[in-house]
Order: C-alpha cells, then sequence, then structure tokens
C-alpha cells in the first residue's frame, strides 16, 4: 500500500516533470466516495488555467500548489497512485493500473493535461482515496492533525527517547498512530521494528534508551532508502523482512529464521519470534497468533486500518433454534465470527483476550435447549 516513500516518489515525479506547467484541461471522477466535498465540475472550473507551482507532501498526504487557491490533496489510502503519461512512477500491486489499460485509466479520479501535451492522472480502484479542493490543504485535516514527517520532521534522538518513555501503548500501534509519526503505515513498522529487534507488542515506554536509539536509527535508514530507491521495492535491501512478510504463515523466512504472524495495532503483523522478544514484565508472555482470516484481512483494510466491508448493526438478531432443529445458516455464521474475533482481538499493549458476552450467550442457549 501507498506509504511515506510510494507517496514522496508520486511527489517528486510531479516536481521533476510538473512544474511551472498550465493546466489545460481537466477531467474529475463523478464519484463523492472519493472526490470530496465538491462536485466535479467545480472542480474542473478551478483548475483550468492554473500554473502547477509545487508539489507537497506531509506523511502519505500529497497536495499541489497552484498560482492561486484552491489547491488539489489527495489522501491516497489503500490503492491511490499518481500516474504521469510516458513517465515512469512506482508502482505497487494495489494501484492496479496497467501499461496495456486504456489511457486515462477507467480507475482515473483526477486526470488533468498540461499546455505542453504532459498528462497526468490520480487513480484508486479500491476507493478508499480522498481527493479534495482545499484553500490551503496543511491548516485542514487530515494533514493539521498529522505528527511529525517520518522522513523530514523525526525528532531528535533525545526527545524520541523522552516521548516515548511517556506512551504506554505497544510500540507498533504507536508507529501507526499517525498523529504521533507520519507516514509510516505497516510494512515500514513492521520493517524497522525488526532491524531494531524489538517485539511488535513491547511497551513503548518500557523500552530501554539503547533500543530507543536503534529504533530511530532504522526508521531514518528505512525510509531514507525505500526513497532513494523511489519505493521501487525490488531494490529493497534482500535483507528486510519486507520480501516475506506476505507469505503464508509457516511459509515465511527472513535470512532461514521463521517469521510468525500476530496482530498489533489493529493489523496483520510480521515479526521474528527468536530476534524480537518481549522482555521486562511482558516477558515470557505469548502473543495471540494471526489466525489465516485475520491475516488476509489485510487485503480488505485501508492503511489506516479502515475495513472496506461495510458491517451491518452489531445489534444482530439470530433466532434461537427450537428443540430438534438444527442451528440457522445465520445463527452458524454468527457464531463463526464471533469465535474468530475473541481470538484475534488483542489490548493495547498486547495482553488478555476480549471476552465475547453474546457468544457466551449463544452457547448457553444452545446447552440449555439441548438438555430440555
Amino acid at each position: 500500500m501507498p506509504e511515506l516513500p510510494e507517496v514522496e516518489a508520486a511527489r517528486r515525479a510531479i516536481e521533476e516533470h510538473c512544474l511551472g506547467k498550465k493546466i489545460k484541461r481537466s477531467i474529475v471522477a463523478d464519484d463523492p466516495k472519493v472526490i470530496d466535498g465538491v462536485s466535479p465540475s467545480d472542480f474542473q472550473a478551478s483548475l483550468l488555467g492554473k500554473t502547477i507551482v509545487a508539489a507537497h507532501r506531509k506523511g502519505k498526504n500529497m497536495w499541489l500548489e497552484l498560482d492561486s487557491p484552491l489547491f488539489p490533496s489527495f489522501q491516497f489510502g489503500m490503492a491511490g497512485a499518481i500516474y504521469i503519461k510516458g513517465v515512469a512512477v512506482t508502482k505497487y500491486k494495489r494501484s492496479a493500473v496497467n501499461d496495456t489499460d486504456d489511457w486515462p485509466s477507467k480507475y482515473s479520479k483526477l486526470f488533468m493535461e498540461l499546455e505542453d501535451g504532459l498528462e497526468l492522472s490520480f487513480t484508486d480502484k479500491r476507493r478508499f482515496a480522498k481527493v479534495r479542493l482545499l484553500e490551503d490543504p496543511k491548516s485542514v485535516p487530515p494533514i493539521s492533525e498529522l505528527g511529525p514527517d517520518a522522513l523530514y520532521e523525526l525528532l531528535p534522538i533525545d526527545e524520541f527517547v523522552e516521548s516515548l518513555s511517556k506512551k504506554k501503548t505497544a510500540i507498533k500501534a504507536l508507529l501507526l498512530d499517525q498523529s504521533y509519526i507520519s507516514g509510516i503505515g505497516n510494512w515500514i513498522a513492521d520493517e524497522v521494528l525488526y532491524q531494531a529487534r524489538i517485539h511488535p507488542l513491547q511497551q513503548a515506554s518500557s523500552l530501554s534508551k539503547e533500543s530507543c536509539v536503534t529504533l530511530h536509527k532504522r526508521i531514518k535508514e528505512v525510509i531514507e532508502k525505500a526513497v532513494e530507491v523511489e519505493a521501487d521495492s525490488s531494490q529493497f535491501p534482500s535483507s528486510w523482512i519486507f520480501h516475506s512478510r506476505e507469505k503464508k504463515p509457516g511459509k515465511a523466512f527472513v535470512d532461514g529464521k521463521k517469521i510468525d504472524f500476530i496482530t498489533a495495532g489493529g493489523r496483520t503483523t510480521a515479526y521474528v519470534p527468536e530476534l524480537q522478544k518481549l522482555t521486562g514484565k511482558q516477558a515470557g508472555k505469548a502473543p495471540s497468533r494471526s489466525t489465516k482470516q485475520s491475516f488476509d484481512k489485510d487485503e480488505n483494510e485501508d492503511e489506516d486500518g479502515e475495513d472496506e466491508y461495510e458491517l451491518g448493526s452489531e445489534k444482530e438478531t439470530v433466532k434461537k433454534p427450537k428443540k430438534g432443529q438444527k442451528r440457522s445458516g445465520a445463527m452458524k455464521s454468527l457464531v463463526k465470527r464471533k469465535s474468530k474475533e475473541s481470538s484475534s482481538n488483542e489490548d493495547g499493549d498486547g495482553g488478555k483476550e476480549k471476552k465475547t458476552t453474546k457468544l457466551s450467550k449463544i452457547r448457553k442457549t444452545k446447552v440449555e435447549t439441548s438438555k430440555k
């Protein structure tokens, strides 16, 4: 998914090829889920005749500065991507736009033709991105709510160590918190924790100063390397856990060591148990493993943990089976789903599993019914 390096690669491509050029034509998709707060016609009219002055980024968000307001801003979501016709811009598998596809792609949400004939498009197949037209993008959410940018604004080492000492949440969850550090998503968090030899569920405040210093160093190194190669994952060092983190449980290894999968920060998390151990008061506690279902669920979440599925009401009504009757399909589905939830839900520090009261009631009802 697009994280800081992917968005930075897109920003730099626009900076290199599009600055100083006037927008000759634009096409904005009629998709209010992505095009947020403005009609396509108003969006198009606002861009026409304007010159692209600069391309900015903070965290996973990018915006174009034009010679006068309003400015288009892009929250990339799960599969948002920038394409410039005839220019190689880093791709990632979920962008799902191929060189052989029609141009502009049917997934294009904002298309612009510049005065010299250059064309660029922001696409989004999964429709979790947000494209807005704003007077000052950095002064309003989501950009105004972001913490320091992980590439350009990472806290000095002493301040970083001090800030971690005050955080009682699990370190993986903290790294994913965009209000704490912006730009780190799931794969970067897994990578830096692996390289720093820190367990994803280790409470941040319990980390030694040495571990904090190492983590700070790894964040800088991983992000700078990913940006250096323009987010081309084929050029990431072969020793990175990145190359194996999407393999099936039991078949994932890095440097000959087994990769395990757990849920941390609400996300499927890859780590190496042999190297990343819980320490201090958490030592010896066995974290709950991700089930195959939660491993697959990452395919349906955006980078901030938003689920693609639209779930129904939490208060579900399922008819109880009468004597001699089998469970209904709805009852079986509810029990199965609640069972999965109870085995995968963890607290912020990776502690005790939450009990599923509704599941207990269903099981009790079944027992009582069978006794009658």
